[in-house]
């Protein structure tokens, strides 16, 4: 399918995608700023903040370099160049490093400090802490370390994006004046936090810093001017052309391999690096001034996290939210049996991702299954999900698994754990050509006592049993006959030749996805213009897509009420003067990652409620392979329903997008009650879990022998 029709353009009412990112990411640090958060979650934001910035400037700033470096200077929908793009996000992630390391370093690491957690220097160190260090980089590191000279016969060396090296400056050879470089790799398999025995608490030294006072056993009779401590960013941004019948699996191995020399996007290096050694680094890695990071602190603050799960310090960490049971179904049920009579609607990590597992495990066991379909998304090789799918192709069930190995990062754990399900008898395939598979759907054949039943699972968010518990997404479990059949057609076009098939409930991108969604969009205007109630709600990671947003636009000057629950790039420019002033825009930050997309449409009082696993952004909508799909039921509508509500009550986590492409908090009006969305939806599953307990009828069973039944 066709992208949307050039248009004029109107920057004035677009905003910029790599600046809106940004603004997300300094959301998630107001988190780690915010004195009222727990002091460990707070570290966690901050470590998110980095990570967050590891990756933006892999593939976002890679990108726009790239387009730079090809001559690119046409204008994005928001009017800027890449060139200009490149100027904006310099400036911004700047500012945003300086207020991250100054959390860090003024609040986060010195208010651990009386609880036991500490940091000290080699240079502090002496006598039987020193020695113990000493003999703890003879024996544990020494051996793995490699200085690499740097000269006309020796290239500066090859280094891995992200990781960690010294550069050291060495004074000139007899007879030259230039200083001699060489590079140290602070070896990524050992930990970096090295904890000093004896004491109470913890007290750590830095690894990095540890090999920096041994350095002279590195380079025996050397004459040391100067080491630094440094990290590269490289382009990490897969670039593949499948043309021409070339094996997908090869072709991202290779792919992956040829990461570890692509250009290098940002240099990182120590706060009180001279400027000669900024220099030389900066020009060996061919980057600009403005690419430079000089970092106050300890580079790679993601090394921090295990310290927020360390024991003993649970007053520092926000009160466990443990996933709850479903309602509907007890550990006795079975599910089938359940599913024959009503769907079940998933609000994770509110509730348990187990009925998800317990699905497809059920299915794996059961000998009347004939067949499971699955698509696989980021799930990881010891998933119960993927365990079960293997037990399953072992056992002769026919299983399909549809595996997506272009999940960004994710894709070396992929390639091993998708050959072993094929080793299992798991038919399995890679992808489609040209197109990401991120629909999450799961589909049940089985032989019954009326002939054969589809049961199906579909999702916003992907099947793997560790996100589930800190990402928020919707699940539907049902038996409805259409949805089955669908699901069928939707398989089958994916394993064999076909068109687009045709469906009867579910809409799959690229072919209709699209068009339903603008179809569904005009749908409300034109009920506006003729005094319908009219509305529609929506809730999704991210809002790019410029057709979809000119869309919302006429809508909304056609008299329809929008309110908008995006959690991170929105380029739609709410409180236009004409145009989006009856538009809203809010984004929640707080312990859960909003995952979940929810469409809901007022449509003139016969209400319509969707859920997907696409974004309203050009790649979910055109280059992926994704499902739209309803939620009818009464009671499934309804939990829906009220999860999108609490997104928009939220006076405590929310922030509200401004016309300028800023963000601010609205404080609860005077006499009103804090309200915090994630806090709220737990507790009322909580009161619907007690309220289900108390309404089930008191039973006893007796033991029907003296030992209990052993």
């Amino acid at each position: 399918m066709t992208g949307p029709k050039a248009k004029r353009r109107h920057p004035e009412l677009f905003l910029n995608r790599e600046l809106s990112w940004l603004e997300f990411n300094g959301r998630v640090l107001e988190e780690a700023c915010d004195a009222t958060v727990p002091l460990l979650e707070r570290l966690k934001f901050a470590a998110i903040v980095a990570s967050n910035l590891d990756e933006f400037f892999m593939v976002r700033v890679a990108g726009l370099k790239q387009a730079v470096a090809d001559g690119d200077t046409g204008p994005d929908h928001s009017g800027l160049s890449p060139a200009q793009q490149l100027t904006l996000i310099s400036e911004q992630a700047h500012r945003m490093v300086e207020r991250l390391y100054a959390t860090l370093l003024e609040q986060i690491l010195p208010e651990l400090g009386p609880r036991g957690i500490r940091f000290v220097s080699t240079a502090g160190l002496e006598g039987e802490p020193e020695a113990l260090l000493r003999r703890h980089f003879r024996s544990e590191m020494f051996p793995a370390l490699t200085p690499m000279a740097i000269d006309s016969s020796r290239p500066f060396p090859v280094l891995a994006s992200l990781s960690l090296n010294l550069a050291v400056l060495l004074e000139p050879a007899e007879g030259d004046e230039e200083p001699r470089l060489a590079v140290v790799q602070v070896p990524a398999r050992l930990p970096r936090l090295v904890r000093l025995p004896g004491g109470d608490g913890s007290t750590y030294v830095w690894l990095e810093e540890i090999i920096r006072a041994e350095l002279a056993a590195l380079f025996p009779g050397q004459s040391i001017r100067e080491s630094t401590v440094f990290r590269v960013a490289r382009d990490s941004e897969l670039d593949l052309d499948d043309e021409g019948g070339v094996d997908l699996l090869h072709l991202l191995e290779g792919e992956l391999r040829s990461r570890r020399g692509s250009r290098f996007v940002r240099l990182e290096l120590e706060a009180r690096s001279s400027e000669a050694m900024a220099a030389i680094l900066a020009a060996r890695l061919e980057l600009a001034p403005e690419d430079l990071y000089r970092i106050p602190g300890p580079l790679d603050i993601r090394a921090l996290l295990p310290l927020v799960d360390l024991p003993a310090l649970e007053d520092l960490r926000d009160l466990p939210l443990k996933p709850l049971p479903l309602v509907d179904l007890s550990d006795q049920s079975d599910l089938f049996a359940v599913l024959d009579t009503r769907d079940l609607a998933l609000h994770h990590p509110y509730e348990a991702f187990d009925p998800v597992v317990r699905f497809v495990s059920r299915a794996a066991e059961d000998p009347d299954v004939l067949a499971i379909k699955q698509t696989l998304y980021r799930t990881g090789g010891d998933s119960p999900v993927v365990k079960a799918l293997a037990r399953a192709a072992e056992s002769g069930k026919q299983v399909t698994v549809l595996v997506e190995l272009l999940a960004r990062f994710d894709e070396q754990s992929n390639i091993r754990w998708a050959r072993s399900l094929e080793e299992s008898g798991a038919h399995v395939l890679y992808g489609i050509r040209g197109y990401k598979t991120h629909a999450k759907i799961c589909l049940v054949v089985r032989r019954g006592r009326q002939g054969i039943r589809r049961y199906v699972h579909l999702g916003t968010g992907n099947y793997n049993d560790r996100t589930a518990r800190l990402y928020t997404d919707f699940g539907l479990l049902t038996a409805d006959e259409q949805i089955g059949a669908d699901a069928s057609a939707f398989f089958n076009a994916l394993s064999g030749y076909s068109d687009p098939p045709r469906m009867k409930k579910l809409v799959m991108a690229p072919s209709a996805l699209r068009d339903r969604f603008l179809d569904l969009i005009r749908r409300e205007a034109r009920r506006a213009e003729t005094g319908q109630p009219a509305e529609i709600r929506a809730k999704m990671n991210s809002l790019v897509d410029e057709e979809i947003i000119r869309a919302l636009y006429d809508a909304a000057k056609a008299g329809v009420r929008i309110r908008l629950n995006v959690r991170g790039i929105c380029c739609l420019r709410p409180g236009v003067k004409g145009v989006s002033e009856s538009i809203d825009v809010v984004s929640i930050v707080d312990r859960f990652l909003e995952h979940s997309r929810v469409f809901h449409f007022r449509n003139g009082g016969d209400e319509e409620v969707y859920l997907s696993s696409a974004d309203w952004m050009p790649r979910n909508l055109d280059r992926r392979i994704e499902l739209l799909f309803p939620i009818e039921a009464d009671d499934a509508r309804r939990k829906v329903l009220d999860g999108l509500d609490a997104m928009f009550l939220d006076n405590v986590k929310s922030r509200w997008l401004q016309a300028d492409g800023t963000y601010r908090r609205r404080k609860p009006a005077k006499g009103d009650e804090a309200f915090r969305a994630q806090v709220h939806l737990y507790r009322e599953a909580e009161r619907a879990l007690d309220k289900a307990h108390a309404a089930a009828p008191l039973t006893f069973e007796p033991n029907r022998s003296a030992d209990g039944g052993r």
